[in-house]
């Protein structure tokens, strides 16, 4: 059973950052991609970024491009998406999916098992 587990949410500061983590386990990341997707209220679930396990390519919307950092530790199963200069519009639920590899498009359509959500607050 594929299982994937954010954390790290929370309140922060307008130009605050925070760390997500997504803890996965009955797959080996190597063998897939995970995306990072939001979604705000009353908006689509929008994909972010993603990284592909095998070579750690990654690809990023541009709404997060030179603001957000995904990487992942294979050995510890987990993916982290490291969110600088984060701002209103950052505000959401944030999920982590498992994909294929490499990373070609940020569809969600594409991914196919979904962590539960982690809350993500951007104010002041």
């Amino acid at each position: 059973q594929y299982q994937l587990v954010e954390s790290g949410g929370g309140l922060v500061q307008p130009g605050g950052s925070l760390r997500l983590s997504c803890a996965v386990s009955g797959f080996r990341l190597d063998y897939y991609a995970i995306g990072w997707f939001r979604q705000a209220p009353g908006k689509e679930r929008e994909g972010i970024s993603c990284i592909s396990g095998d070579d750690g390519s990654t690809l990023y919307a541009d709404s997060v491009k030179g603001r957000f950092t995904v990487s992942g530790d294979n050995a510890e199963s987990t993916v982290y998406l490291q969110m600088n200069s984060l701002n209103a519009e950052d505000t959401g639920v944030y999920y982590c999916a498992k994909g294929p590899r490499p990373c070609l498009l940020l569809g969600r359509t594409l991914f196919d098992d979904w962590g539960q959500g982690t809350q993500v607050t951007v104010s002041s």
